[in-house]
């Protein structure tokens, strides 16, 4: 007898005349749907009551025109890097772990139940949207330009969470797949059909059919290709020269200042090598050292929320034109600054296309570390003048400056514009 079905309001159930259901996500107040706390619980939930129930399989749906999926709430994301931040540093790791393994437990539940899913995608899955289509045995995209599967999270500091760094090297390969984690290679049409990552591509609006179609074809399966009897893990000789040439690069472009995409490097070595019920935990241990750092706050508040609030108020005409005037006088004297310490440059620091040029990198990777009290001593000198200029913009156009201050080159994004720099000087 099938179980009561959970109570959720970020998905519903659509029971079908075949035998399937619809799981249809549909964020309640917003225009994309996001894993929100809620959503990732309710997912969770669905996932166990699946695995008790009579149905013969899943679609997994947007409700919305928008598309799939477009990842985490990074606002609550950063509410939760408050908490755990403020926490004794002894229990930081345990919060962080049980805080955020949620989402990637409850999808290694839905895809281990024991029933088909197959996911219909029309727009963008991006991120935990992405892992969540991941998670399906079987992906179907519409041929709209909106569709667009990817992992993003390197981009604002973070690294994807819920099993990303494991299925995607497993589906698409380890050089794909360590491209679409490291460098935000989006995956769409043929490509994503020639990589595996999508099975399918039919006419916009004929998805949800055709995933249906695969359901109640003989071709179903509820098994992952990871979970087949006799799959087995890679070894490290087969994985060490791409990590170890694509770590390479990493420390070359950004000598260690970013710490995701090196995470990113230790969760596809630490979790290639095992089953994935073993890697997902692997990731989830690398994730929570680096939610921590003070880097992806930063990269959150510059990259997503700042350029949020700028692009917002440039577009409705609310952009006072005080931001970007305080954005360039900034940049003047960071200029400056970079004039009698050109190590600044090594740090991201780049103000102009001239700043571009080739320097001559210190070798080693703890460049950051090791020149840091040169760094700190020249941007001691301008703080003062920084936080003068600043200060008359506060609020959400604090937020604004942050952003124009990452977006002209004036100080990279790590650091947190103006805001995070104070911190830092």
């Amino acid at each position: 007898m099938t179980p009561a079905i959970p109570t959720m309001s970020e998905f519903r159930i659509e029971r079908q005349d075949n035998g399937l259901i619809h799981l249809v996500f549909d964020c309640q107040g917003r225009s994309m749907n996001v894993f929100s706390n809620k959503a990732i619980h309710e997912l969770g939930a669905f996932a166990d009551w699946l695995r008790e129930s009579d149905v013969r399989g899943v679609v997994v749906r947007s409700g919305k025109a928008s598309g799939f999926c477009a990842g985490a709430d990074l606002t609550e994301l950063g509410v939760a890097y408050d908490m755990i931040v403020a926490a004794p540093a002894y229990a930081r790791f345990d919060m962080a772990f049980n805080h955020f393994f949620p989402l990637g437990h409850a999808i290694r539940r839905l895809e281990s139940s024991g029933v088909p899913v197959a996911a219909a995608i029309a727009g963008v899955a991006l991120g935990g949207g992405c892992e969540l289509a991941l998670g399906a045995h079987y992906r179907v995209t519409s041929d709209s330009r909106r569709v667009l599967l990817g992992l993003p999270e390197c981009a604002v500091g973070l690294l994807p969470g819920a099993g990303g760094t494991q299925r995607m090297p497993r589906v698409v390969g380890l050089e794909l797949g360590l491209e679409v984690l490291l460098l935000g290679r989006n995956l769409a049409g043929q490509e994503a059909i020639d990589a595996g990552l999508v099975d399918a591509i039919v006419p916009e609006g004929e998805e949800v059919a055709a995933a249906e179609a695969w359901l109640l074809s003989d071709a179903a399966t509820s098994v992952q290709p990871w979970d087949r009897p006799g799959a087995t893990p890679l070894t490290h000789a087969d994985i060490a020269p791409a990590i170890e040439r694509h770590r390479a690069r990493e420390l070359a472009r950004m000598l260690g200042h970013e710490p995701a995409p090196l995470a990113i490097l230790d969760c596809v070595e630490l979790g290639l090598i095992q089953p994935i019920d073993g890697a997902i935990r692997a990731e989830m241990s690398v994730f929570s050292g680096l939610i921590q750092r003070a880097e992806a706050r930063n990269m959150i508040r510059t990259l997503f929320l700042g350029k949020q609030a700028y692009d917002k108020a440039s577009r409705d005409g609310s952009l006072a034109p005080a931001v970007n005037a305080a954005a360039e006088q900034i940049k003047a004297i960071i200029s400056e600054a970079v004039a009698t310490c050109p190590d600044l440059r090594l740090a991201g620091f780049l103000p102009d296309g001239a700043a571009r040029e080739p320097v001559q990198a210190r070798p080693g990777a703890d460049f950051w570390i090791r020149a840091r009290g040169d760094l700190l001593a020249a941007l001691g000198g301008v703080s003062g003048k920084l936080r003068t200029i600043a200060e008359p913009l506060a609020g959400n156009e604090g937020l604004q400056l942050d952003y124009a201050v990452t977006a002209n080159g004036a100080i990279p994004a790590y650091l947190g514009g103006v805001s995070g720099l104070a911190e830092v000087a």
